[in-house]
């Protein structure tokens, strides 16, 4: 009975809030992640205003198969575009099997093709949709950090001996200039880590997201335990002050590390070695099986260096494209192009707060 119903698949446009099916399928697959949460996909509608066009494989018994989250957007520059998922590392389908894997990316192809000049962009952690589609592109886009996580935190080991030594010498010496990680508990811990966060976003040239994004992402994930914000406090003479934070987004199997804060002139105190010790250690104590440290923008070898150094395994991110984009459209998303690299210093000397209105728009034209 199982494979007639399998021989007769259809696609439906779901909304995920409100099939509790999606949710169920999610949590059942090891690939699901937070960023196919229903929670997630609110949190990009509301702070955008995305329209969403989610898609699910149903049999003839009405049981999901497969599930791929998709968005419409309107760039000013870009036009029309469905992407699973736009501000977003990866997403794509997730699927039981190849076929309905196949028949979701397919439907999201049909759907772009109804209107002119039209794009679609999927973002995986790997490249399982080659040769399933035709007409659909893929292309490495950077690579990623993912450090495995054993079963017990006791058994966590970065990389060989000697380079665990260090991070550990690092961590301790954070405590002994009085850093405390703490996790943010109130929405005014979110807004001071949000002004460091302001000051990376600029030094590293990327326009930054809106506080009401990170404020609707905290509404919405905090409280069910699938966002955490991680503080690193320096504790002196009867003051306290934030130095650092990281933003964590964790589902499934998976802990990402998603958005980080800190000051240049900090660094001498170790915050982020401290503040990502307690991160993985607290991920491995609650059964997640991957801790992702985030892609690395091409040619960046300190941040590159810095990730490798807790014994992760780098792996390609891939992004599909139907159609297929023109090179100089792939060098300007990834900043290899003349006008984004005569930007740089320019940016890097605005003001936080022009940076804010910069980043507004620069969303609203892509």
């Amino acid at each position: 009975m199982k494979k007639m119903s399998e021989s007769r698949l259809r696609i439906v446009e779901i909304d995920p809030g409100r099939d509790q099916r999606w949710e169920e399928l999610l949590t059942s697959l090891p690939g699901g992640l937070i960023y196919h949460h229903p929670l997630w996909l609110e949190v990009l509608e509301e702070a955008y205003k995305y329209r969403p066009l989610h898609l699910a494989c149903e049999d003839a018994d009405g049981n999901l198969l497969g599930i791929l989250p998709l968005f419409h957007t309107q760039g000013l520059l870009s036009g029309h575009c469905f992407s699973s998922l736009p501000r977003t590392p990866v997403a794509g389908p997730l699927a039981c099997n190849d076929r309905a894997m196949t028949q979701l990316t397919t439907a999201a192809i049909e759907r772009v093709r109804t209107y002119d000049g039209a794009s679609l962009q999927i973002k995986l952690l790997n490249n399982q949709l080659d040769g399933q589609v035709d007409g659909l592109i893929g292309t490495p886009w950077r690579e990623t950090y993912q450090l495995a996580l054993p079963e017990r935190p006791d058994l966590l080991r970065f990389g060989n001996s000697r380079n665990h030594a260090q991070i550990k010498r690092a961590v301790k010496k954070a405590e002994k200039q009085g850093i405390v990680v703490c996790q943010a508990e109130t929405e005014n811990e979110l807004r001071a880590w949000y002004d460091l966060y302001l000051d990376v976003m600029r030094r590293v040239v990327i326009p930054p997201r809106p506080f009401s994004f990170f404020q609707i992402a905290w509404q919405r994930l905090h409280a069910r335990g699938l966002l955490r914000l991680l503080l690193a406090k320096q504790c002196s003479a009867g003051q306290t002050k934030t130095i650092a934070g990281l933003l964590l987004l964790m589902a499934g199997e998976t802990v990402f590390y998603a958005f980080s804060g800190w000051r240049r002139e900090d660094q001498d105190l170790r915050p982020n070695d401290a503040l990502h010790w307690r991160a993985i250690h607290d991920a491995c104590s609650e059964g997640f099986r991957y801790y992702d440290f985030g892609e690395v923008p091409t040619n960046n070898s300190g941040l590159s260096e810095f990730k490798s150094k807790w014994g992760t395994e780098r792996k390609w991110l891939y992004r599909y494209y139907y159609p297929a984009p023109r090179e100089s459209a792939i060098a300007l998303l990834e900043g290899r192009n003349p006008i984004y690299q005569l930007a740089q210093s320019a940016w890097q000397r605005l003001p936080l707060k022009a940076t804010v209105v910069l980043g507004e728009m620069a969303h609203r034209l892509f």
